[in-house]
């Protein structure tokens, strides 16, 4: 690879990398994972980055939310791993109630299963319409509103709290 090649993919991770980790960390929940889920998206990026046309973001995006699918494929063959005693809980009165609010919801983010976790941040926080949406998940623009319903009366119904603020406003 030529040198400005080379440099203009390192403009891109240095302009886009901090919100394609973003993203990545909300479908996985971990800042690792997402770091990991990021820098092989960008090595796939990378390796055909002289054929990507146009805006590479959407590309590299794309190979995000794909590669996380096959990995939540892949853990649904996998047998569950019960363990014999349950970790201890934070205490909710020792965070002011924002941060009470974030990290209930961000449980309750987790426990979503995986598509309607990420029909709600390419809804919601990357605010896409519903055909984008179903364009980026291969699906129907129906289900796409089916999915995005039902995982908001989860998160509702898992955090009460959610009623008194605009979702979307919540998810950010």
């Amino acid at each position: 690879m030529t040198q400005s090649i080379e440099a203009e993919f390192t403009a891109f991770v240095a302009a886009r990398g901090p919100a394609l980790v973003g993203i990545a960390y909300a479908l996985t929940g971990s800042q690792q994972n997402a770091e990991d889920l990021v820098q092989a998206a960008l090595a796939k990026a990378f390796a055909r980055w002289t054929r990507i046309s146009g805006d590479p973001e959407p590309y590299v995006r794309r190979i995000i939310y794909n590669d996380r699918v096959s990995f939540w494929r892949r853990q649904s063959r996998r047998p569950e791993l019960l363990m014999a005693d349950l970790p201890e809980s934070g205490h909710p009165g020792a965070h002011d109630h924002d941060t009470t609010l974030r990290l209930a919801l961000r449980q309750a983010l987790l426990a979503l299963p995986p598509r309607q976790r990420a029909v709600l941040v390419l809804r919601y926080l990357e605010d896409r319409s519903v055909e984008e949406t179903a364009e980026v998940l291969g699906c129907r623009p129906g289900t796409v509103a089916s999915q995005s319903a039902r995982a908001l009366a989860k998160l509702r119904a898992m955090v009460p709290e959610l009623d008194e603020m605009n979702s979307a406003e919540a998810l950010r």
